[in-house]
């Protein structure tokens, strides 16, 4: 008959009659309706005690009507004349301000619920985006870790003599030279623009300071000269330009006309951007590169490989006696064993190569995760279907309740901290969403399920089920232990918050 007797809880204790003795309470006040060992109760007003039998029996027992619960008949008209007060009025109110409490709240938390909508759609765009440019640097890394790793190979071969023999080469002083040549200029470079930024400041404060009407050709000669260079109108143009309510003309200086220059010279923003990088240039590597470079055979031509000429099943044989031959060779002290001694050069150079690895595997690790952020964002089992949890990944909210403080960090962890001081307890980290419910569904989002927190003194691991429901704020509105270390929190949040058109469960009739 009212929309409001969906939540009224018939349970299974009966009268003789048959009729469910709790049909019509409020789940709210179900404890108020237990009978004694004596099998008696108490009209809630406190004005009598009757028995058990005479609850629900359609017969007002109790002033207050409390003993007949269910409200078919709010009028009374299902009893005797005079028996139970007309009470539609009041319970009507009570129900349609309760509603509209309701609804304000679904209606202010739904507007914050789209707001977490569209920042999962932001997010993925993000995350997609991100993904594509790491796979580009991903490759671009690669191409550097396998160069430094052929590199590595190559000073690994050679012996810290022969390196610092292939050093002296003319090519690799004069390169040196060349950069000591440029890291000389930039230093240079550097004091006279800072010098050059000081002299403007000065001539900029004379220029916006000095008296026009006091003939001084020097100071108007120094003053015009700067203005010609700097590509700044004439101070007095500006001056005059100012309004009566002191609103002066903006200045802006003319773009600096720059001399054409030769298209393989550097221009001054490569000067600045590019130079740091050509200092940082590996010279070892890059004389390793050139060495291998002019030693490398100008066609491909088997004429003086002599594995060439020999059939197949020699080959084994061959290399046999090659290694021989040389082993025979360095034990006489003719030639000198290729790796003796190790290259600082080569510990160096493997080094750059496992922080170069490093940091691909970092970046391929980067670009994982945020192919799975874009696949989880809005898949049902993570964070819905519309995304909306999305926004509260890590989030965390607390509740004192004077000992102690206790956390949630949504899709993280639970913990129970004391407000005076001492150890943490994790008592659960995020296993799941509602495993009673179909994932997708209103109810999957209303329950969360932490596990594997710190084991209790002689019990078991702590535990945590979050009860969630519509609210404005993410908070935490109560905690208890159910049983020894398996708490319930129960929470609200605006991402369980649909906008009331959308709630079909919410279309009943109102008769009240």
């Amino acid at each position: 008959m009212v929309s409001w007797l969906l939540f009224l809880l018939p349970l299974s204790v009966t009268a003789a009659s048959g009729r469910p003795k709790l049909l019509g309470v409020h789940p709210s006040a179900v404890s108020k309706y237990t009978p004694s060992k004596s099998n008696t109760w108490t009209c809630l007003d406190g004005s009598k005690q009757i028995s058990w039998d005479a609850v629900n029996d359609d017969y007002c027992d109790c002033s207050d009507g409390s003993d007949e619960p269910e409200p078919d008949c709010c009028d009374g008209s299902d009893e005797l004349s005079g028996v139970c007060k007309d009470s539609c009025k009041e319970v009507g109110e009570a129900y349609r301000k309760k509603r509209d409490e309701e609804l304000k709240i679904q209606r202010t938390g739904a507007k914050i619920r789209s707001t977490y909508i569209a920042f999962a759609h932001k997010e993925k765009k993000r995350l997609e985006e991100l993904a594509v440019s790491l796979i580009k640097q991903i490759a671009v890394k690669e191409k550097e870790v396998e160069k430094l790793r052929e590199h590595a190979e190559r000073t690994e071969s050679l012996s810290q003599a022969a390196l610092e023999h292939k050093k002296q080469s003319p090519l690799y002083q004069s390169l040196l030279n060349h950069k000591k040549a440029l890291q000389s200029l930039k230093r240079e470079h550097k004091k006279h623009a800072d010098r050059e930024r000081q002299l403007g400041d000065v001539l900029d404060a004379l220029r916006r300071g000095y008296n026009p009407n006091y003939q001084d050709m020097a100071v108007l000669e120094a003053v015009r000269g700067w203005e010609e260079l700097a590509g700044l109108p004439h101070i007095n143009d500006v001056k005059k330009g100012d309004g009566e309510e002191g609103e002066a003309v903006e200045e802006t200086r003319a773009p600096k006309l720059e001399e054409p220059v030769d298209d393989d010279l550097w221009t001054a923003d490569e000067l600045d951007n590019e130079l740091d990088d050509l200092l940082q240039t590996d010279y070892t590597a890059l004389l390793l590169d050139h060495e291998e470079h002019i030693n490398a055979p100008t066609e491909d031509s088997i004429l003086f490989k002599l594995t060439s000429y020999l059939p197949e099943d020699w080959l084994p044989h061959y290399e046999a006696w090659k290694d021989s031959f040389v082993e025979w060779l360095e034990t006489l002290g003719v030639i000198r064993p290729e790796n003796t001694g190790t290259s600082s050069e080569s510990t160096r150079a493997q080094q750059i190569l496992s922080e170069a690895t490093a940091e691909l595997n970092r970046m391929k690790g980067e670009q994982a995760q945020a192919e799975s952020g874009v696949t989880k964002i809005f898949h049902p089992e993570h964070f819905g279907t519309r995304g909306e949890w999305k926004k509260l990944d890590n989030t965390c909210i607390e509740l004192n309740s004077g000992d102690y403080d206790y956390e949630l960090c949504l899709f993280n962890e639970a913990k129970q901290k004391p407000t005076r001081g001492g150890t943490n307890f994790s008592l659960g980290k995020f296993k799941s969403w509602n495993p009673d419910a179909t994932p997708g569904s209103p109810e999957y989002y209303k329950k969360q399920v932490y596990q594997n927190g710190a084991r209790c003194w002689n019990g078991p691991e702590r535990s945590v089920i979050v009860l969630l429901s519509c609210g404005t704020e993410n908070a935490v509105t109560s905690v208890q232990e159910l049983e020894k270390c398996e708490y319930q929190y129960t929470a609200t949040s605006p991402a369980l918050c649909t906008p009331p058109e959308e709630d079909n469960g919410n279309k009943n009739r109102e008769e009240l």
